[in-house]
């Protein structure tokens, strides 16, 4: 029994992934990223899109860009985790230090947090109005606490099992989902009205811009700070394009095909779009036919589980990098009570929290697009591997705390939240403090004022001082000094 456990529950945290166990592929990439990504949730975001008043070519472009440009974001990030072989999070002390990564670790952990929580409440939203659309009580208190219970288990087993289990599971998931999926757009393609759709008129730059940031946040930004945890296990020898390249593709391809289609449902039906606003999965079951309705239920659940798992799993190893010394599996356990209060708190108290998700989504996609940049170029700016002890001694070639990449990122936030625009002040009035820079460009009511720039102000800022202010230290760092 002793030779069994280990390999069914993962045991290894935060440390470095020894070198025999470093035996994943680049192209083993492909099967989480895309059973994470292959949701019908991804169709709810043509009605996202749209609601930027923009036409279905302007919305079409900006799926299509922000998807994969966001996701090759994340593909950069993933070279971190071959070169290191450990957590996101931990290799991101080469560029804030080893306490200093504290900063942006905490903002990381509450993004992640964030998401599995909203991925569990979509699961259990849509299994209430699925069972409605059979005949049955979606409202009923038991059915919903029953659902709660299921999803929030699925969650936490697989994340306790942890990464090899996982792999197994999205590798499986990933047929399944893609089968359902692909029977749902032969489905409801009827429903689709070209005319209604190509007749939607042309939006400005700045409803362009910020139905783009929208989307690459709610996508590949969405995934960033956990992107090198999937690839700890590839050799050091693996392609750095080879890991970019399947990473990309794996989170791309299925969200691309899958926005692009929602655009068509909800440029075609307001009525609709509305819908999905307030229940975003259960809205698109409603033009099905009954028969498919349980398979479209399960799969759904089990895509968004899917997601869900991947970011407890990756939000339990930020927890240990942010100094808790307890083992992996308690630290997914921990998270997973967090997810299942979250759930239980919106589906059973709150009136409206797709509101307050998105405005809580831009206001910690400042700080974490300020981190990305600072860490992607950091990662290209090195040639070697991490030293290994280093990442865990404040006293090693990386220090305690990189003041330059702290402040940087401190800064770069400031602004980002001076150009972003709190889009639910009612729903979400705790954030209507930003936007104080908005005058710059036209003011709360000009063009810019929902483009969301300051998240594209904050990666590109946070890169470009990254980039030159850092080279020095970098090469000493590589040099050992």
């Amino acid at each position: 029994m002793t030779d069994i456990k280990p390999a069914l529950i993962e045991r290894a945290g935060i440390e470095i992934i020894p070198e025999s166990e470093r035996t994943a592929k680049p192209r083993d990439l492909f099967w989480p990223w895309f059973a994470a990504n292959v949701s019908v949730f991804g169709m709810s975001y043509g009605s996202f899109v749209l609601g930027f008043g923009i036409s279905f070519w302007q919305a079409t472009i900006v799926a299509v860009v922000g998807i994969v440009v966001s996701f090759l974001l994340c593909g950069l990030i993933a070279i971190a985790g071959k070169r290191g072989s450990a957590p996101t999070m931990v290799l991101s002390r080469a560029a804030f230090g080893v306490q200093g990564q504290k900063v942006p670790g905490i903002v990381s952990w509450l993004t992640s947090i964030g998401w599995e929580t909203f991925l569990a409440i979509m699961a259990v939203l849509a299994t209430a109005t699925v069972i409605t659309q059979l005949g049955g009580d979606g409202e009923s208190i038991a059915l919903k606490i029953t659902a709660t219970v299921i999803v929030a288990a699925l969650i936490v087993a697989a994340s306790v099992l942890g990464y090899h289990t996982i792999m197994k599971l999205q590798s499986v998931l990933t047929w399944v989902t893609g089968a359902v999926t692909i029977l749902y757009i032969v489905l409801a393609a009827p429903s689709i009205d070209i005319a209604a759709v190509m007749a939607r008129p042309d939006g400005g730059l700045g409803q362009v811009i910020g139905a783009l940031v929208m989307v690459m946040t709610g996508f590949g930004l969405g995934w960033i700070n956990i992107a090198a945890d999937w690839s700890r296990y590839q050799k050091r020898t693996a392609s750095d394009g080879a890991i970019v390249a399947w990473n990309t593709i794996g989170g791309s391809i299925a969200p691309v095909i899958l926005v692009v289609f929602g655009l068509l449902l909800a440029g075609s039906d307001d009525d609709l779009s509305a819908a999905i606003a307030a229940d975003p999965i259960g809205a698109l079951a409603t033009i099905l036919p009954l028969w498919v309705l349980v398979p479209f239920l399960l799969t759904a659940v089990l895509a968004l589980v899917s997601g869900a798992v991947l970011g407890i799993y990756s939000s339990g190893l930020t927890l240990l990098s942010l100094g808790i010394r307890i083992p992996r599996p308690s630290a997914a356990a921990i998270d997973g009570v967090i997810l299942t209060l979250g759930t239980i708190y919106v589906v059973f108290f709150s009136t409206d929290f797709l509101g307050p998700f998105q405005s809580f989504l831009i206001t910690l996609g400042v700080p974490l697009a300020s981190w990305a940049g600072i860490l992607i170029a950091d990662i290209l700016r090195r040639t070697k591997d991490y030293d290994d002890d280093a990442l865990f001694d404040s006293r090693g070639r990386y220090g305690a705390w990189d003041w330059i990449s702290i402040g940087t990122m401190v800064v770069a936030s400031v602004i980002g939240w001076g150009f972003v625009l709190n889009g639910f002040a009612d729903a979400a009035p705790w954030n209507n403090w930003q936007g104080y820079l908005l005058g710059l460009v036209g003011g709360v009511d000009g063009a810019w004022a929902y483009a969301n720039l300051g998240v594209f102000f904050a990666l590109v800022l946070s890169f470009a001082v990254t980039w030159f202010a850092r080279a020095g230290r970098i090469r000493r760092q590589e040099q050992g000094a």
